[in-house]
């Protein structure tokens, strides 16, 4: 199948064929007919899958032919809510590259920053907005943004802001608008939580499913280095500096383990920046640019915060903690090898890690390429130390309880007397 088989506006087939769009993703190919029909849909697709065409394209298609000209009264007709600034962002990016040559308007709001701008959008009026739910809620309240004429509804990432948190925010959003809405409801993964929302608000959904979350990409080799916590830090400057890596994105688990890596990456001499939710939007997107620009070769990034980011041929993704759910572990790594090009993975595994490690392995049934003869190696136990299981049993407790034995018997025989 090509874009030109689905009979889209040439307003929008001018724009694919600019970007060299030929053949749509698995994602694309069964999502867009589906939409441009009005039926509700939930797609289950990763991140990486052509996820944000699959609905762009159908909505911008169909609000063509409701928009038309440019002096027409602009109400909101499409509402996007997904859980992070960046995703957002890139959302309104996508909506604006295959739209350019209509007359459709779309906004971009999120919290973090001053609302002023944004109000004085919505007050001249936008076709589609692009929402993370607290922001959308509180404009909402203040009367800025008024849902009555909505057609679609997108729930992008959806187990995503399930893990933030925002679930009841999305129920309360949902009952903003109208009735005879379409939804349209996207998430990698589909916990319970995910599929009652689906059954509860989405009217006879047609369910599509690309790329199962075991799956790896083809194109990515993985790799596992053994090695102590504490030297997880020299063992990736060494790797950046021996293995000349650059334009690298490194996973953290926490916020405050993402600085401590930059600290010490910059203290011997490695350009690079984290994005984490405790940055301002202004300083994750200028650490952000400075890494897709090549300004520094490492960007350090939580789960959280990396979510939605789309870098183009990102050769190494580098795991410096091991996620504890295993389904993180496909995501970052799905980072690297798209379109086409081959991606490196490599993931640091601490002593305490190994249960999430062999977590991993059973989800995606491979087992990772141990990288062996590294400067940093587990630590050897100090020689003579025996295992856990064959250490002499501690005798004192034993002399402990013989005395107390001794003991209760002399008492015995005094009570024993005294009885006579």
């Amino acid at each position: 199948m090509t874009f030109e088989d689905l009979n889209l506006i040439r307003n929008i087939q001018q724009a694919l064929t600019e970007e060299g769009y030929k053949n749509p993703t698995p994602i694309q190919e069964q999502a867009i007919p589906i939409i441009l029909e009005g039926t509700d849909l939930v797609g289950c697709a990763q991140t990486g899958t052509g996820k944000t065409a699959a609905f762009a394209i159908p909505i911008l298609n169909s609000l063509h032919h409701i928009v038309g000209s440019s002096k027409k009264v602009k109400h909101i007709r499409t509402l996007v809510v997904t859980p992070t600034r960046e995703l957002a962002l890139q959302i309104g990016e996508s909506f604006d590259t295959y739209g350019k040559y209509t007359n459709i308007r779309q906004l971009t709001i999120f919290g973090g920053v001053n609302q002023v701008p944004q109000t004085d959008q919505l007050k001249k009026g936008v076709d589609i907005l692009i929402a993370t739910p607290g922001r959308l809620l509180d404009l909402h309240k203040q009367g800025f943004i008024n849902l009555d004429h909505l057609h679609t509804l997108v729930l992008d990432e959806a187990d995503q802001m399930l893990d933030m948190g925002f679930i009841n925010d999305v129920k309360k959003i949902i009952k903003l608008t109208p009735d005879n809405r379409q939804t349209l409801l996207f998430s990698a993964t589909m916990p319970l939580a995910i599929r009652e929302l689906a059954d509860t608000f989405l009217n006879n959904a047609k369910y599509v499913s690309v790329t199962p979350v075991s799956s790896t990409a083809e194109r990515v080799k993985q790799q596992i280095y053994f090695v102590d916590k504490g030297d997880k830090r020299k063992l990736l400057y060494h790797l950046i500096r021996n293995e000349n890596l650059s334009n690298v994105l490194v996973f953290s688990r926490t916020k405050h383990g993402a600085d401590n890596v930059v600290k010490a990456l910059k203290k011997n001499g490695v350009e690079a920046g984290a994005i984490h939710g405790d940055k301002s939007q202004s300083a994750r997107q200028r650490i952000l640019d400075a890494f897709k620009n090549k300004e520094i070769p490492v960007l350090v990034a939580t789960d959280i915060a990396a979510r939605g980011i789309d870098i183009e041929s990102l050769p190494y993704v580098i795991n410096f903690d091991l996620p504890n759910i295993p389904e993180t572990y496909v995501h970052r790594i799905g980072r690297t090898g798209r379109a086409g090009n081959e991606g490196l993975a490599i993931s640091f595994c601490g002593k305490d890690e190994l249960p999430y490690l062999k977590d991993i392995e059973k989800l995606i049934r491979i087992k990772l390429k141990v990288i062996e003869g590294h400067p940093f190696p587990f630590a050897e136990e100090p020689a003579g130390t025996k295992p856990a299981e064959q250490k002499k049993p501690d005798l004192r407790n034993k002399n402990k309880n013989k005395q107390n034995n001794s003991r209760k018997s002399e008492a015995s025989k005094k009570n024993k007397k005294r009885w006579y």
